[in-house]
């Protein structure tokens, strides 16, 4: 079978012919219909994320597709089964043995490129926003990186919980984006202060920041007295530093959120979670916006969109 796989941390990744995987005790195969694009994905092909595998390896977070075969003791699950797996990594295959636990079934209304753009963006930001920072009715979310693919579901989920949501991100076309998402206000962080803007809006109670650097030291000091920061990645390249004394005169609070982390110590979140926002999905409340489904051979263009963040919402790429 065809595999697009990094063999290098200092060359682009390729498709390889590799051998087809038999799923082991507690795994299901999966013929892989599509697979979303993650920033996670851009620092495993440099060998700086938390949970890059040892080479070599398959690219490829997050999937959709069909069960294919079964691992001895798997329950819940027969062949033909749509479903969503989070897997972590193998999914830029054209099939896949992943835990049995990690897998969910499908509903009939999500498509397979829904599902395969819709578990770690929607669950990072529903697990950040719900069970984190604990996001009140009438409080005010500032979304920074707010058209990529994390951040359009924390617009769209932070107004379904009653939020105002200030979107920041570059350009007219993403801001649009994130209007059309539900965003209340925008900011433009190519020509607009954060700083300055949400001191007319009256500061954040709740902050999303999936890019660091300097946006997040002006999201920072656009906080109100005891509000909630949520680093959730760093895609400008640069983690701040936090002075803790900062921290103390406003009594704010850093939350971290590494959704993968809790199906490690505490996967009922996740489950949860998801279960919650495959309801919300099923009722017409969610909308994945995908803007680019490309063909696996064209899975390195996919990372550059990512890359150069030209892409608004996720990129999906198509293996069957």
């Amino acid at each position: 079978m065809k595999a697009f796989q990094v063999h290098s941390h200092d060359a682009a990744p390729k498709i390889h012919d590799v051998v087809m995987p038999e799923p082991a005790v507690g795994e299901i195969r999966v013929r892989i219909h599509a697979c979303g694009l993650n920033f996670a994905d851009l620092l495993m092909v440099k060998g700086t994320y938390q949970d890059t595998p040892e080479l070599p390896f398959t690219l490829g977070m997050e999937v959709s597709g069909t069960v294919d075969a079964l691992g001895a003791e798997v329950e819940g699950f027969a062949l033909g089964d749509r479903v969503a797996v989070f897997g972590g990594q193998g999914g830029l295959a054209e099939f896949g043995c992943f835990d049995a636990r990690r897998a969910v079934h499908l509903p009939d209304a999500m498509s397979m490129v829904d599902a395969a753009a819709f578990q770690i963006a929607y669950g990072t930001s529903h697990v950040a926003l719900d069970h984190r920072a604990r996001l009140q009715p009438g409080e005010t979310l500032l979304v920074l990186g707010a058209a990529g693919g994390v951040g359009l579901t924390a617009v769209e989920i932070g107004k379904l919980m009653g939020a105002k949501v200030v979107a920041c991100a570059r350009g007219a076309a993403k801001l649009d984006a994130a209007k059309a998402a539900g965003a209340d206000h925008l900011i433009d962080a190519e020509t607009q202060d954060i700083r300055t803007e949400m001191k007319t809006l009256g500061g954040a109670d709740v902050v999303y920041d999936p890019v660091g650097g300097e946006q997040f030291m002006a999201a920072f000091r656009s906080c109100k007295p005891e509000a909630r920061l949520l680093p959730i990645g760093f895609a400008s390249g640069d983690v701040p530093q936090i002075k803790s004394n900062h921290l103390l005169v406003k009594n704010l609070s850093v939350l971290g959120v590494y959704w993968g982390g809790y199906l490690q110590f505490r996967p009922k979140v996740v489950t949860d979670s998801l279960a919650t926002l495959m309801e919300w999905y099923c009722a017409g409340r969610l909308t994945p916006h995908v803007s680019h489904v490309l063909a696996l051979d064209a899975a390195n263009e996919g990372l550059e969109l990512l890359r150069s963040r030209a892409s608004t919402g996720k990129v999906v790429v198509t293996i069957a």
